[in-house]
C-alpha cells in the first residue's frame, strides 16, 4: 500500500466535517448491548444534536481502554486504503462511560487513525 506522507494528514483532508446518517444506526446497535434501549434511543438523539469537537487519536484510545486493532484488521486496511484514494472518514462518536470511553462507532476508524499517525485530530460526537 501506498503511504500516505505525514505532512498531508490534517483532519480537514482525512475526515468529514459531520457524521455520516448510517453511523447513528451502527452506534445504536452497539450502545444496545450495553444499555436498555430506552436510554439509547435519548443517547443516539443527544449524539446527533451534540457539537463536533476536536480530540487527539491517541488520547480517545487511552480513554477508551480499548486496544489497538492489528494494522492487518480488514475494516482498519479498508479506512487506510479510502485515506489513500482521498475518501473521508466519518466523525467518531463517543459516549462518556463510567470509568472509560466508549466508543459507540468509529473504532476501526480510530486505529486507522492512530496507524497514520497518533497526533492526528479527530473530529468527534461526544456525550
Amino acid at each position: 500500500m501506498k503511504t500516505v506522507k505525514k505532512t498531508q494528514l490534517t483532519k480537514d483532508s482525512i475526515w468529514l466535517k459531520e457524521p455520516e446518517d448510517h453511523d447513528f444506526p451502527a452506534a445504536q446497535d452497539y450502545l444496545e448491548l450495553l444499555f436498555q434501549p430506552d436510554e439509547v434511543q435519548k443517547m443516539v438523539k443527544k449524539l446527533k444534536a451534540a457539537p463536533t469537537i476536536i480530540k487527539k487519536s491517541k488520547d480517545i484510545l487511552r480513554a477508551s481502554k480499548l486496544s489497538l486493532l492489528p494494522e492487518t484488521n480488514i475494516h482498519v486496511k479498508e479506512n487506510l486504503k479510502k485515506v489513500e484514494k482521498n475518501k473521508k472518514l466519518s466523525p467518531i462518536l463517543l459516549v462518556r462511560g463510567e470509568h472509560e470511553l466508549i466508543i459507540a462507532d468509529g473504532y476501526h476508524r480510530l486505529c486507522c487513525s492512530y496507524y497514520l499517525t497518533e497526533d492526528l485530530e479527530v473530529p468527534c460526537r461526544l456525550i
